[in-house]
């Protein structure tokens, strides 16, 4: 079945309040993704994000993002004012982010809403809080303690809390008690609402297709709850941090510094903690995309306080036994491995056996630095392709940026004299579309032929990334239109 989708991060939608959330406009967006004759909708990762505003640095695994809870609705459940959530300043502009202004004024206003919220008796948050409680806790807990330390790192607390002593918890617990009960609500409410915008989704034909880290932050309520997780020494200090070593795109690699696991320790337990993990994504999701599939055969692994990933080594991850305990346990499932980079024989292998589709991304098909094949002309049916991804310029962008080089193997590939750079996106997409690969994802900047102010994110860089959000009505009819014609020319319009 030949399948397609947009991809579009829920912070991107063009929501009130100053950024994307489970509004109004997010199912004015599934409704968009019908008519456009789209079966998927692909999003970032949906967690709480910390130090520079990356959903890939997220204080929990398991909890939601209290920024995607819409206002409007807890005025709606007369939780909130109309006039209340008028009041704070949520940044003045409607195509990017303000996040300083949003961390301020956010919580003040879910506060508001918590402070008029009665749980006690209500069967389905009390349901919640049961379901949920193996993680719930600790996370809101841990956020507790962190709004008491001024935001600092578990790390920078003292000893008793940062090292877990049972007796100081308790009575911290005690102490923050309302508090901890204001990130329970926030979480229900946050599970409620993405709740029914999936189910929504999915009634309109709509799958979500989500987005799993490998790696979890550091300053994250699963470092410091579960710290025999990960590779730590006795005084819980990292030994070693993620990364990828230097390439044709970094003379000194990417230094991520999230915390590496300890795959020993894992499969001891059965992958007990990954299971929850995953079996939790797909309570949220109906297909998952597994971040960085490499780290699974095998991970660079950088000392501990080296500035760069440069003095790093690739060191053995848990393999193909952990994608069979997965099936084992929790069946067969809907997964996309993200395979991008440099790839050996064994993650080939890896993958080949996983029986995951793998990525393809078109810009990379023209790269001179990139060693895989990623003309369409190669691909096989069991693979996702893209223009592009959330860490790739816009194809407009891509255009201006790249070589010569790579601009005429474009043009010698799509067999063009010229190539119309007003045109180039949906070329492309074309391509994209046209390929045998089961699946193709196009991100909605390709479709709006947006230049490099549309780009999301530029891995190992910090500022302006994550801010990017459609204006309303960039997304018209016409569009929509176009949309529908490609899809329905290439054979991949949903079966009624």
């Amino acid at each position: 079945m030949r399948e397609s989708g947009i991809l579009l991060p829920v912070f991107a939608l063009p929501s009130a309040y100053g950024i994307g959330c489970f509004s109004k406009e997010a199912y004015v967006f599934v409704d968009q993704l019908r008519a456009a004759g789209q079966g998927r909708w692909q999003i970032l990762p949906l967690g709480p994000t910390g130090y520079g505003d990356s959903p890939y640095q997220s204080f929990s695994t398991f909890a939601g993002n209290p920024y995607f809870i819409d206002l409007e609705t807890l005025v709606q459940e007369g939780l909130l004012t109309q006039e209340e959530c008028e009041s704070f300043d949520f940044g003045c502009r409607e195509d990017c982010i303000d996040y300083e202004k949003l961390y301020l004024s956010r919580f003040q206003v879910l506060h508001l809403a918590y402070e008029r919220f009665n749980g006690q008796g209500d069967g389905e948050y009390e349901r919640f809080l049961r379901e949920n409680m193996e993680w719930l806790e600790e996370y809101c807990l841990f956020m507790a303690l962190k709004n008491k330390h001024g935001g600092a790192s578990w790390k920078e607390w003292e000893p008793p809390l940062r090292d877990r002593d049972e007796e100081a918890l308790m009575a911290v617990r005690e102490e923050l008690q309302d508090e901890i009960n204001f990130f329970r609500f926030q979480q229900y409410e946050f599970s409620r609402q993405w709740g029914r915008l999936r189910a929504y989704a999915n009634e309109r034909g709509v799958k979500v297709i989500g987005d799993i880290p490998i790696y979890v932050a550091f300053d994250s309520a699963d470092t410091w709850a579960s710290p025999e997780l990960f590779q730590f020494d006795e005084n819980n200090v990292p030994i070693a941090v993620a990364g990828c070593p230097p390439d044709g795109f970094s003379a000194t690699g990417q230094l991520w510094g999230n915390p590496l696991y300890n795959w020993e320790y894992h499969k001891k337990t059965g992958y007990a903690w990954w299971m929850r993990r995953i079996a939790h994504c797909f309570r949220l999701y109906d297909t998952v995309r597994i971040d960085h599939f490499r780290g699974f055969d095998e991970y660079y692994a950088i000392p501990y306080g080296h500035p760069t990933a440069e003095h790093g080594k690739w060191m053995p991850g848990p393999g193909i036994d952990f994608f069979h305990t997965i099936e084992e346990k929790l069946g067969h499932l809907d997964i996309i491995a993200e395979d991008l980079g440099f790839l050996t024989d064994s993650v080939l292998q890896l993958l080949e056996e996983s029986g995951f589709p793998g990525m393809k991304v078109i810009q990379f098909a023209f790269d001179s630095r990139e060693s895989a094949n990623y003309l369409p002309h190669t691909y096989t049916n069991n693979c996702v392709v893209y223009t592009g991804t959330h860490d790739n310029d816009t194809t407009r962008g891509w255009y201006h940026s790249v070589s010569r080089e790579c601009r005429e193997f474009a043009k010698e590939y799509l067999h063009r004299h010229t190539l119309d750079v007003d045109e180039l996106s949906w070329d492309f997409a074309a391509m994209a579309m046209g390929s045998v690969a089961a699946l193709c994802v196009i991100p909605v900047q390709d479709y709006l032929c947006l230049d490099s102010r549309g780009r999301i994110n530029t891995p190992s860089t910090l500022g302006n990334n994550w801010t990017w959000r459609l204006k309303k009505g960039q997304i018209d009819d016409a569009l929509i239109k176009e949309i529908w014609k490609i899809t329905k020319l290439y054979g991949r319009l949903p079966r009624q």
